[in-house]
């Protein structure tokens, strides 16, 4: 029995992680003093890894995990772009609410929550992405384009955080729910194309991901500026979607498809 399962999780790797992380994720909703988890992708990819991987595959992650050597205007763009979208999101929300809000009291405040979010793996940078960017991302590319990849990805984080939605306060209304989806689905593809471009670099979405987190915004107008960059990093670097992935950005199947075991030829009598 454990041999026969442990069969079927090397032969569905991608599968696996994704049933495993909602069910960890969602198990503890009727626990109030917990509910949702967002540890679960990192607690699946490290179940998961282990079975099909082996050390190799921890090891691989753990370098996406650290990886810090990249060109320094990642650094920049990880941390300005949110900062820029949240900027713009205010500016934009002047004409209705009067003044520009954002969540935060202080820039001590900000600072705060920045560094805690970089480390703490209970929380959504730590406990997602090694998930999200350093398991299945890797593995959906490993024989699709990043868009594909990404196509398919950003739905399924999207509804991983579906519960959240229901959490909030209003969350039946039409802008936390619909806004929330969308904006997750667009924020997908924002990681997407900083993983690729640093080389599979797990650390500066973390990095993006604490800045944007700790600013938490919502509504039609935040959606709308993260779907506006969503689509512009699409179509201002098409190629680079389209064209297979980077090496350090991929993870090759720990055990060849039925197609490529059909296309193998056939070894000599």
């Amino acid at each position: 029995m454990v041999s026969r399962l442990s069969s079927v999780v090397k032969r569905h790797p991608l599968i696996t992680f994704f049933v495993l992380t909602y069910a960890i994720s969602w198990a503890f909703l009727p626990i109030e003093a917990v509910r949702f988890l967002p540890s679960g992708p990192l607690i699946a990819a490290l179940i998961v890894i282990p079975l099909t991987q082996g050390w190799a595959g921890l090891r691989t992650l753990g370098l996406r995990m650290i990886r810090w050597r990249v060109r320094w205007y990642w650094y920049v763009v990880a941390l300005g772009l949110p900062l820029a979208v949240h900027l713009f999101t205010a500016v934009l929300n002047i004409p209705f609410a009067g003044v520009p809000s954002l969540a935060f009291s202080s820039v001590t405040t900000f600072l705060m929550l920045f560094a805690v979010r970089l480390v703490n793996p209970a929380d959504g940078p730590l406990g997602e992405h090694p998930g999200w960017n350093g398991v299945a991302l890797p593995g959906l590319q490993a024989d699709r384009s990043p868009l594909l990849a990404t196509m398919i990805l950003a739905p399924l984080v999207a509804g991983w955080h579906l519960p959240l939605f229901f959490l909030e306060e209003g969350g039946l209304q039409p802008s936390i729910l619909v806004g929330g989806l969308v904006t997750t689905m667009a924020v997908t593809f924002w990681y997407a194309w900083l993983f690729n471009h640093t080389r599979g670099s797990v650390l500066m979405l973390v990095v993006a991901h604490s800045v944007e987190g700790s600013l938490q915004a919502q509504g039609w107008i935040y959606m709308g500026v993260w779907l506006a960059v969503a689509i512009g990093l699409v179509v201002f670097d098409w190629k680079a979607w389209r064209a297979p992935a980077p090496a350090e950005a991929t993870t090759q199947p720990s055990m060849p498809s039925r197609a490529t075991k059909e296309a193998a030829p056939a070894a000599p009598a």
